[in-house]
């Protein structure tokens, strides 16, 4: 079982397929919730009624910070915010998809690690998961920004390990192959979806690198690819 009773769970990105799977895994649990996102349907609300629910962009420095003005400690920060995008050639003049997909997965975890890994360090105590990708090991054709993006996201989670540990922080990261989501399904519709990784495993990696049992892990990239069979 992985037991998160008594602490509070910030989810970003908690809106999107993979958080709101990571948000139920957490609820049952045992966390106290707090989801970020630029906005929630009656369907999540519902499913989550003791939740405080921050609408916000998390682009914007500052904005999660503000938002948990008042929300008490934070002791476990699920970063689930991000995005993808097959994006450009690497040398293609316009970069616009550089700039979206750095915008989305490294802007939106340095904010949020800003905004609440001091408080854990000067606490000494707390968790950090945050959400590679498998793509980001090696360079991938038509994936620069993605793939350039992403690596970002891995070494920041060594880099804050590194800082954080013996401050009684733990910070990993999953790495995630293709999640099979209703997007991902209408992207690839010839794919075979079995050898995909299902929102509901992969948030059970998550929430157990949220908790004590996985209190001696430190700066972990685990690979999360899929059932085996």
């Amino acid at each position: 079982m992985i037991d998160l009773s008594g602490r509070t769970a910030l989810i970003t990105g908690a809106n999107g397929a993979l958080g709101r799977a990571v948000a139920a895994r957490a609820a049952a649990s045992g966390a106290r919730l707090l989801l970020a996102g630029r906005s929630f349907d009656a369907a999540m609300r519902a499913r989550h009624p003791q939740a405080r629910m921050l609408e916000l962009d998390l682009v914007e420095p500052g904005a999660l910070a503000s938002a948990l003005a008042g929300a008490g400690p934070v002791d476990i920060l699920l970063n689930i915010a991000g995005g993808f995008s097959m994006g450009e050639s690497s040398y293609d003049p316009q970069g616009r998809d550089w700039e979206a997909m750095f915008r989305v997965n490294v802007d939106t975890l340095r904010n949020s690690l800003q905004a609440v890994a001091p408080g854990m360090a000067d606490r000494g105590r707390g968790s950090i998961v945050n959400v590679g990708a498998m793509a980001a090991l090696k360079g991938q054709a038509k994936m620069s920004a993605y793939v350039a993006s992403k690596s970002v996201v891995l070494r920041l989670t060594e880099s804050l390990s590194a800082e954080v540990r013996d401050r009684g922080v733990n910070v990993n990261a999953v790495l995630p192959s293709i999640i099979d989501t209703p997007a991902n399904r209408a992207a690839m519709p010839d794919a075979d979806f079995s050898r995909w990784v299902s929102p509901d495993d992969l948030a059970n990696v998550i929430c157990f690198l949220a908790s004590d049992a996985a209190r001696a892990v430190h700066g972990a990239l685990v690979p999360v690819t899929g059932r085996a069979g």
